[in-house]
């Protein structure tokens, strides 16, 4: 069954005019299978732009359409086509005379971003373009299962909270690191940190730093934590004196937004054969990590703008819709390394962060609980670039607020080869989190949401409901940097005010419905459910 539907799309250049926007649904059984071998039933969205060649592969809940905002966000994002042809035609920018944006799709938590959609992934061929993974760089998910009951936490939560808010936000980080160590985690990652780990050997967190299960935990990060980086450009500073260890702001921290870190209960079990492989009970508690690279990611997005706006051809006007594209560069390319390098660091950062928030909050339980059994079940960027090589061609798969979710040909090689990729989708700030397996779906690229995804802005989510505010705050247990209830900040309502205000700007109601946005992934063979997790306590920076 074929419809065809027009949305109106204001262009910004010309505010009179409206582009029209044709879209068609074509509902149709599409080549994926379940491990069952039944074909999963798929409702496929293709939006096609005037003058755009790329159609676009949007998979939302059946009934919705695309904001009007972040359609708008994505017909100016897609004028990346004309940049090239214009590009072309201005010499020889390209190595590759085959350059060209190949394939473009949104998942179900599509909303309006900085220039890109959040939830938008592309698939270029001879270049790169670094504002497509966004500045937050390697931003991701971290997943632990542990041997730990819900009734042991809960028992001890009044004096387990106040002990990860010391950890976390007071000065109990403990992350003591000298100059070689930093230097080799920019450059190498959790390799780089797994080799140089006896210069803090039995000091603060490393106390928690198994080195024998770090080896073994590579092998569950996406590209083992380690990317490699020839140069640390701009992070002198950061990586200090090499013998001297020292500790940094960075390194441990949260980040703001929708990042968090959160104890979960599984509540529901949909796939037993592969939440079996993986260590996944009913009742089990698990640990889910969700942030990114922070200021590092943020120089690295600085330096990667120079370079493509360095790169850009003089006589030819930029780009409209200001976003610039980096030709690859085999080797002797000296900006596509140094590209290479800034991304790395960033990347091999966020890598570590998150494996050193969890190491914090172990800490914190054990300081407070007992000692427990913690193992990864898998990390994973939303914010990045992968290569992928087919028939001898190499593409550049660019996922900005957007999971990989490769089946499990894809996986072949990894501990994940009989059941796909595992795939974090976490709700908004108290509501459920999924757990799904990647399906490899190419008509999605590979991809799966990385959340609800926004349907308030924070500035309206700020006004929101104030029953809807209070009922929440009353239901979940929420660690942040401000104990509302310290004696001392009593009258200090600026203060209070800010609190609030963070909190209400990623309460529930802001966000989409988790539920029918996982529902999608599964209707449309992009990932299969595996378990539903309901929050114990959240750590909101």
């Amino acid at each position: 069954m074929i419809r065809r539907i027009f949305f109106w799309v204001r262009s910004k250049d010309e505010p009179e005019y409206f582009a029209r926007a044709s879209v068609s649904y074509d509902r149709c059984l599409l080549p994926h299978e379940t491990r069952e071998g039944k074909k999963a039933n798929n409702m496929e969205l293709k939006l096609n732009f005037e003058n755009r060649s790329c159609g676009v592969s949007v998979f939302l809940p059946e009934g919705t359409k695309p904001d009007k905002k972040a359609l708008d966000e994505l017909n100016r994002m897609m004028e990346l086509e004309h940049t090239v042809e214009c590009m072309k035609k201005a010499g020889s920018f390209f190595k590759n005379p085959d350059s060209a944006v190949r394939k473009a799709a949104v998942t179900p938590d599509f909303h309006k971003g900085a220039g890109i959609p959040i939830g938008t992934v592309l698939m270029t061929e001879g270049f790169v373009i670094p504002q497509a993974m966004g500045n937050d760089i390697n931003c991701g998910m971290r997943l632990y299962t542990t041997d730990l009951k819900e009734e042991e936490l809960e028992g001890k939560l009044s004096v387990l909270l106040p002990e990860i808010r010391r950890i976390f936000f007071e000065g109990g980080r403990g992350i003591a690191m000298n100059g070689i160590q930093r230097e080799a985690m920019l450059r190498e990652g959790l390799t780089g940190l797994l080799e140089t780990s006896g210069e803090a050997a039995g000091t603060g967190i490393w106390r928690f730093y198994d080195r024998e299960e770090q080896e073994e935990e590579l092998e569950r990060t996406a590209f083992k934590g380690s990317l490699w980086a020839e140069e640390t450009e701009g992070l002198e500073d950061f990586i200090g004196d090499a013998h001297t260890l020292t500790y940094d702001d960075q390194i441990g921290s949260i980040g703001g937004g929708n990042h968090f870190v959160e104890m979960q209960r599984v509540a529901e079990i949909y796939d037993g054969q592969t939440a079996n492989a993986w260590g996944i009970k009913r009742g089990a508690i698990l640990l889910m990590i969700h942030t990114g690279s922070l200021m590092i990611g943020h120089q690295s997005g600085r330096i990667s703008q120079m370079i493509t706006r360095g790169l850009y051809p003089k006589l030819i006007p930029h780009p409209d819709n200001g976003i610039y594209l980096l030709p690859e560069g085999e080797g002797e390319g000296r900006e596509w390394r140094r590209f290479r390098s800034t991304t790395g660091n960033a990347a091999n950062f966020g890598f570590a962060n998150r494996m050193f928030l969890g190491l914090m909050l172990q800490n914190a339980v054990e300081n407070r609980v007992h000692p427990f059994e913690m193992k990864l079940l898998y990390d994973s960027p939303h914010n990045f670039i992968w290569e992928k090589e087919s028939e001898g061609r190499k593409s550049y798969i660019h996922r900005k607020g957007a999971c990989s979710a490769r089946g499990m040909a894809e996986m072949e090689g990894t501990p994940f080869a009989y059941y796909g990729e595992p795939v974090m989708i976490p709700g908004s700030m108290g509501s459920s989190s999924y757990l799904l397996r990647g399906m490899g779906n190419p008509d999605a690229l590979w991809s799966a949401s990385h959340g609800a995804g926004r349907r308030l802005s924070r500035g309206e989510a700020i006004h929101g409901s104030d029953r809807e505010f209070q009922e929440f705050m009353k239901k979940f247990h929420i660690v942040t940097p401000i104990d509302p209830n310290r004696s001392d900040l009593k009258g200090r309502n600026d203060i209070l005010k800010k609190w609030e205000e963070s909190l209400r700007s990623e309460a529930p109601y802001a966000y989409k419905d988790i539920d029918k946005v996982v529902k999608v992934h599964a209707d449309h063979g992009m990932a299969g459910l595996v378990a539903r997790m309901e929050p114990v306590f959240t750590i909101k920076a």
